[in-house]
């Protein structure tokens, strides 16, 4: 498992909206986030997600030219061993680019029916879908 998971405010928003936003945790344990998403999500973050502050905002500029606020903070978040959660298909194509492992709302899904977190991936399909 990656040292560090960093989400992007799609993620949050999702799993809140169908009210399964533990399952972040009981997939990775801990989280981080950037200070942009958590203002994105506008919503109070559990303690089990922390805030990591980028140091090079003229990377995290550039980035913006490319994908939105919170996506580019967290490509720019200088960490080793990140896994990035993003839906974004054009923000997981940069991540790619700059060599970041990713994955999205279905992928989590997948990952906690995987370790037995959940039985079924079908009802939260259908719960994002409502």
């Amino acid at each position: 498992m990656h040292k560090i998971v960093i989400s992007d405010t799609s993620t949050l928003i999702l799993f809140s909206k169908i009210n399964e936003f533990d399952l972040l945790e009981k997939v990775y344990g801990q989280l981080t986030t950037t200070p942009e998403i958590a203002e994105e999500f506008g919503e109070e973050l559990p303690e089990w997600i922390t805030l990591q502050s980028v140091k090079d905002t003229k990377y995290q500029k550039f980035l913006e030219t490319q994908v939105d606020r919170g996506e580019a903070s967290a490509l720019a978040a200088e960490l080793e061993d990140v896994l990035l959660l993003l839906d974004d298909l054009k923000a997981r194509k940069l991540a790619a680019k700059l060599m970041f492992k990713t994955t999205g709302t279905l992928g989590i899904i997948h990952k906690a029916k995987e370790q037995s977190i959940i039985p079924k991936v079908k009802p939260l399909i259908e719960k994002l879908l409502s």
